[in-house]
């Protein structure tokens, strides 16, 4: 019997229905007091998906995965990482994707997740190198880009803290491409609080801000972005109150050097983190051609 017929099998029994009891917990999952209840979220779309399955088993936040007939026929390589996993593959018909789905159309393969942030102390252990601090950011789709902006420039881990929007919202995990689970990510209401451990951990405190005494260039080439950085970014609409911009070491501004009146948060978020990735590889490089 292949692993196909097997999973077929496993799924013949009562077929799971949008009123079905498993279902209608899942689907309540769409509502953030009981995600946080419960610390589980609801995670769509097959590659987002690959990305929870690939994690250790001690880390492992897929519980259970529901697929529908079509997409159990084209991925065949995750219904091999589920069975690794030991994670359940359930085949569901087109109306039970659509009641678990936000999105008008459902990607086929939708998982159900244990929360995967981490608190304070264990994302500044090990020591990072680079922080995204979003302080009251309400947008989902920019609080999935950041973290997603932060995985690819390298930064060790992602806070939202403030008033910022729950990660978990499904708009936010879907924006963040699965790197909801490649970096760390904390959730700390008391930006003070977070600043004040980051400072405590060895980093330098840079407010990403229009009221800047100095912009992104000038900090690269002044070398303010050599050493280990927990940039702070704002909220879209307002940017960063003044009690916290005084909270940061320095307060520093993309430069617009077109017509453009602004960037959107995730773009100037991506900006400040790359450039600071790109100033600490080349500290690190000089370091390793001096002393090699």
């Amino acid at each position: 019997m292949t692993f196909l017929d097997r999973t077929r099998a496993a799924s013949s029994g009562a077929a799971l229905t949008p009123r079905s009891g498993q279902v209608k917990r899942s689907r309540r999952l769409a509502v953030r007091a009981y995600r946080t209840q419960q610390r589980e979220f609801l995670v769509e779309g097959p590659q987002a998906v690959r990305v929870a399955l690939a994690l250790p088993s001690e880390t492992q936040p897929c519980l259970e995965l529901y697929a529908g007939r079509s997409a159990t026929d084209r991925h065949d390589d995750l219904r091999g990482a589920a069975h690794e996993a030991g994670v359940s593959w359930t085949v569901v018909d087109d109306d039970v994707l659509a009641v678990l789905s936000d999105t008008v159309n459902p990607q086929g393969v939708i998982a159900r997740c244990r929360f995967v942030d981490v608190g304070i102390d264990e994302l500044l252990t090990p020591a990072p190198a680079l922080l995204a601090v979003c302080a009251d950011v309400r947008d989902p789709g920019n609080a999935g880009t950041v973290i997603r902006c932060a995985d690819a420039a390298g930064a060790d881990g992602v806070v939202l803290t403030g008033n910022s929007v729950d990660p978990y919202n499904p708009k936010a995990v879907r924006a963040s491409a699965g790197s909801i689970f490649h970096l760390k990510l904390t959730i700390a209401p008391d930006v003070s609080a977070v600043v004040a451990a980051a400072r405590a951990g060895g980093l330098r405190v840079l407010a990403a801000d229009a009221h800047a005494d100095v912009d992104l260039d000038e900090a690269d080439e002044s070398g303010l972005l050599d050493t280990p950085t927990a940039w702070l970014f704002g909220n879209e609409a307002w940017g960063l109150p003044a009690d916290v911009r005084r909270l940061a070491d320095r307060v520093v501004n993309v430069p617009i050097h077109g017509r453009a009146e602004s960037l959107n948060l995730a773009t100037a978020a991506a900006l400040c983190l790359y450039a600071s990735a790109r100033s600490q590889r080349r500290v690190a490089r000089d370091r390793s051609a001096t002393h090699g």
